[in-house]
């Protein structure tokens, strides 16, 4: 592993983690294991008013999830506050920062002076030399920022971007109230941390120039930055809730696997030529920031419905059993351990997007009493017609137990159509309710294996 090759993932936990967060995440932990490097989690927990533990846990726990193992970590930075002081003190003897005395009212005397001049505010930078400043009054601590000249970013997935030095102002290194600011916590954990390639939101970008700035007043040497495009909702505005910024553990919660999420948010973003479906393993040894798109990517439930589809299809029936199981408590074990039973849920499984639908397709089965759907009672209970019903009836009452299969079932149910001179759906369509409460589901011959003789004759003779 390389030593040199470090990135990290730093949220905040004063949210649940987001799509968008999950994805820039993963970015940072495929990239650092393609380069034989090392994943660090640090926690930015700085908004002690907003931070909540339950946001933390949901953080890791959606993370461990999706499959990442941080090397080190996780970081405090409420637990760094010591070294943030301990390097603006650096800065301001090194005459790279400034003690700002300025009162709002000076500040905005001093704006509106630079603004009808065309330049930016120079605040407070000779503070030494004024005698009204008693060692008492609160001051911020502000970087002197360049008067003239560019500061480039060679972003490694935008390419290069400029930002001209008169555009950027003598920003706060720390609060008059003792508090460092973002952009100065994260360079200074960025360089003790040795992080060699920071990958986040592109709406970081334009705090780069201004972590730059702070890198070169230190003599430090930044990282390589690559800001990823947001994601975005159907209609190309930024995601919100009701298009899928969700908390992650909800789409878990829905019945979405972690593999198919971890490649569908792999591939939101990132191409290896027209390849879709990627392992786990696969995408830590292949990915790389030359695959990541420059503009905004749309989150498509569609096609994330499509890769859980996928991923659900190759698993075996036992692990859907275990996931089934751990999400809604249903317990399949018995069922799975029959050959009608596995016919069924391998039916299922063919079909199913979410695992939800192994519950909704197969809880008729597991109840003793079914329950009906008022409405499948109404327009297809109601009207069915009592001797074909009765027909049916009797041909399932003959059949020899060693018969007792879905295909041979299947064909009674085609001889007493053809014998009563009706349509499938005459027959089908009641039967189906009588046996499941509702109009989904497998294959009447299937649905009548998976029950058994005894079952499925006492649920036609229940109709009443």
């Amino acid at each position: 592993m390389s030593q040199s090759v470090r990135l990290r993932f730093a949220p905040s936990p004063t949210g649940f983690l987001h799509v968008g967060g999950a994805r820039t995440a993963l970015f940072n932990y495929f990239l650092a294991r393609s380069l034989g490097g090392q994943f660090i989690l640090r926690i930015e927990d700085t908004d002690t008013e907003r931070n909540k533990p339950e946001f933390e846990r949901e953080i890791l726990e959606s993370m461990q999830w999706l499959g990442m193992k941080w090397d080190e970590g996780p970081f405090y930075q409420t637990k760094r506050f010591d070294r943030y002081r301990e390097v603006a003190f650096q800065l301001l003897e090194r005459g790279e920062a400034y003690k700002c005395f300025c009162t709002p009212a000076e500040l905005d005397a001093m704006r509106a002076k630079a603004e009808a001049e065309g330049r930016k505010p120079m605040y407070d930078r000779t503070w030494r030399d004024r005698a009204d400043h008693p060692a008492d009054k609160p001051f911020v601590i502000r970087i002197k920022a360049p008067l003239e000249g560019e500061i480039l970013v060679d972003d490694g997935i935008k390419g290069a971007v400029r930002y001209p030095a008169t555009e950027i102002d003598d920003f706060i290194l720390f609060r008059s109230n003792g508090t460092p600011t973002y952009n100065f916590t994260v360079v200074v954990d960025d360089v003790d941390m040795k992080v060699s390639h920071v990958v986040r939101a592109e709406e970081h970008l334009n705090n780069t120039p201004k972590q730059m700035i702070i890198m070169k007043a230190l003599g430090w040497t930044p990282p390589k930055y690559a800001h990823v495009p947001l994601v975005l909702a159907p209609d190309k505005t930024k995601l919100s809730k009701r298009h899928g910024a969700v908390a992650v553990t909800q789409f878990r919660q829905e019945g979405y696997l972690a593999d198919a999420m971890t490649n569908y948010l792999a591939r939101l973003g990132w191409a290896k030529g027209d390849q879709e479906i990627f392992s786990f393993e696969e995408l830590c040894r292949v990915f790389s920031l030359e695959g990541c798109g420059t503009s905004g990517s749309v989150f498509d439930k569609v096609k994330l419905d499509w890769y859980n589809a996928h991923y659900i299809k190759a698993l075996p029936l036992e692990k859907i059993v275990e996931h089934v199981k751990a999400l809604y408590g249903t317990d399949f074990g018995a069922l799975a351990s029959t050959a009608g039973g596995r016919k069924l849920l391998s039916a299922l499984q063919e079909r199913a997007v979410r695992l939800g639908d192994f519950v909704s397709g197969a809880s008729w089965l597991l109840k003793e009493a079914v329950e009906f759907d008022p409405a499948a009672v109404e327009t297809v209970l109601k009207p069915a017609k009592t001797d074909v019903l009765a027909a049916f009836g009797a041909k399932l009452e003959a059949c020899p137990d060693a018969d007792w299969s879905a295909e041979k079932l299947a064909a009674l149910v085609k001889a007493t159509i053809a014998e009563k001179g009706v349509k499938m759906p005459e027959l089908g369509k009641p039967v189906r309710v009588l046996l499941t409460g509702g109009l989904a589901g497998p294959d009447l011959g299937l649905i009548l294996e998976s029950l058994g003789k005894a079952r499925s004759l006492a649920r036609l003779a229940a109709r009443g």
